[in-house]
């Protein structure tokens, strides 16, 4: 039975994402030779040490990476990495009224972690506040900017950005996923207090197991949207039999909970940036079996894309996946086996007209990470 569609929030998009890292420098490499972003700011002396943590931004396209370090004990990255390993410790959210949402966000059973706060300089002012979420220690602030330039208030932003020029072409982030060991409070709490819609949902085995068997794992994956941003949150769980074994537990156990697994970053020509990080040599993918091209022209047919604009011989070389629904209409993607440390990796994504989630691909990558983890001995 379908629900009647709950008030939008209003989002606008993902604003930025904010990490808290061990090792700053070791993230401004990462970012802006590996990833080639550009630098574009520092957080003042001030803040850092009314924070007791010093940050740094980086963007690409729309793409907006915070990464902060602590300065000694007791800042919010300080207790996050006390907990956890390096992620995602906040996403910022832009919205269209931050203090219509803090009251609609309340009525329906959100936990603020503050009032909206209001800073204003010569240009305007910036409006925000802060929720708990079901994503572990992973919060959402919810930003209104009315001229307000800087990112956040006590941001030095630098006359000229450093660092990268984009030249792999990200554009902007294109979902968020996120494990768990049970997914269904998640999800209740995506539609209940955020108003999202189901998407899209897919559940599987690495193979066709029984409760005999002592290999294989499954999942089941849940995408969420906000439909009038179009901003999509995917949620994954382990599936019996074999729970344990399943990377999305492994995932949960090395996070220390529930967490961001991974961002997908939008390209505008995935083969030329793939190409490009390839070359460069500083991060490296996951690997996909050279079977999955054998048997890539009769599943293209099977799922009606018909001929691609790539051809198959490069797709192959760089490993890069595809999947999509009739008409010509498919995506790309390929993932990375890890940002600077921790967990979490990024996805990098082509869409082609397909608005999907890859899912004759969830095998492939699900595979490859549980051979990556198999030659650590993990599984």
């Amino acid at each position: 039975m379908d629900l009647p569609v709950a008030e939008p929030l209003g989002l606008l998009g993902l604003e930025s994402i904010h990490w808290y890292v061990h090792d700053l420098e070791s993230a401004r490499r990462f970012y802006t030779q590996s990833l080639d972003f550009s630098e574009i700011g520092r957080s003042s002396p001030a803040l850092d040490s009314q924070g007791k943590q010093s940050s740094l931004v980086f963007q690409a396209g729309s793409c907006v990476v915070v990464c902060s370090q602590p300065i000694g004990e007791g800042g919010r990255a300080w207790r996050y990495l006390k907990k956890h390993p390096e992620g995602v410790g906040t996403l910022n959210f832009s919205v269209k009224d931050v203090n219509r949402l803090f009251v609609l966000l309340e009525k329906r059973g959100a936990t603020p972690i503050d009032e909206v706060q209001t800073v204003r300089n010569e240009d305007g002012h910036l409006s925000f506040f802060s929720i708990t979420t079901p994503f572990g220690d992973t919060t959402f602030r919810f930003v209104e900017r009315q001229g307000y330039r800087p990112l956040f208030p006590g941001l030095d932003v630098y006359p000229t950005p450093s660092g990268g020029k984009n030249r792999f072409g990200f554009t902007q982030v294109d979902h968020v996923t996120s494990n768990f060991q049970t997914m269904m409070p998640a999800l209740l709490w995506l539609e209940h207090v955020l108003g999202f819609e189901r998407f899209w949902d897919i559940q599987f085995h690495t193979e066709d197991v029984s409760g005999a068997q002592d290999h294989g794992s499954g999942l089941k994956s849940t995408v969420m949207w906000d439909r009038s941003s179009g901003m999509k949150f995917a949620n994954n769980e382990p599936q019996r039999p074999h729970f344990k074994n399943s990377q999305i537990n492994i995932f949960h156990e090395d996070n220390r909970g529930e967490g961001i697994q991974h961002l997908a970053l939008a390209v505008k020509d995935i083969l030329s940036a793939v190409e490009g990080l390839r070359t460069q040599g500083k991060v490296e993918f996951m690997p996909t079996p050279g079977s999955y091209y054998d048997a890539l022209p009769s599943r293209l047919q099977t799922l009606g894309i018909g001929q691609l604009d790539e051809s198959i011989e490069s797709l192959r070389r760089l490993e890069i996946l595809v999947d999509g629904d009739r008409h010509r209409s498919y995506l790309l993607q390929i993932f990375m086996k890890e940002a600077s440390a921790g967990p979490f990796f990024y996805e990098v994504i082509q869409r082609k007209g397909d608005q999907g989630f890859g899912g004759g691909n969830f095998r492939a990558l699900f595979e490859s990470i549980e051979r990556e983890q198999g030659k650590e001995g993990r599984t």
